[in-house]
């Protein structure tokens, strides 16, 4: 359905994951960048809505439900409060679950938090989370993914993670339309 490529930039050797969609051989539009030798990732995806719209999907269980295709078990978007989600097959088990902490969060501008997924050997992770207002009408989400290590943050994209946030954003674009 989906494959990964990624592909070397000869500028700040840079490396630009960039993903295909084989079957209509087109780019998806959320980017994910890993520059060599940095432990960290930025995922950046344009949207044709106005900042507001794109900070509820953020921060409000229920769209955040309908685009992420998870369910909320805990979603306190305060300083200091927390989050939880899980993804369930048809037959109802749990097939993924993560948890964090906000740490700050501001009204249509930021959101930072801790990131964990349950039940993998990844540890934690901390997510800067920028909402920038373009025009009336479109904004954009910049989201710089630290991890522990290069390692960790190598491992991980190889998973197709990248993917299913590509096929998230798609939906939340979608949501509003």
């Amino acid at each position: 359905m989906y494959s990964q490529t990624l592909e070397l930039s000869h500028s700040n050797t840079q490396r630009t994951l960039k993903l295909k969609n084989q079957t209509q051989n087109m780019e998806l539009k959320t980017k994910i960048h890993a520059e060599d030798g940095k432990q960290e990732i930025f995922i950046i995806r344009e949207f044709d809505l106005p900042v507001e719209l794109l900070f509820k999907a953020y921060t409000e269980a229920e769209l955040f439900e309908q685009w992420m295709g998870t369910k909320v078990t805990k979603f306190e978007n305060q300083p200091h409060g927390s989050y939880r989600f899980e993804t369930s097959n048809p037959q109802g088990e749990v097939m993924f679950s993560a948890n964090g902490t906000i740490h700050d969060i501001v009204q249509n501008e930021k959101i930072i938090r801790t990131f964990q997924m349950e039940n993998t050997p990844f540890p934690a992770q901390i997510e800067f989370l920028t909402f920038e207002k373009l025009t009336g009408n479109t904004s954009k989400i910049t989201i710089q993914t630290i991890y522990k290590s290069i390692d960790f943050r190598d491992q991980h994209l190889k998973m197709p993670f990248a993917q299913g946030i590509n096929m998230a954003h798609n939906r939340l674009q979608e949501l509003f339309k």
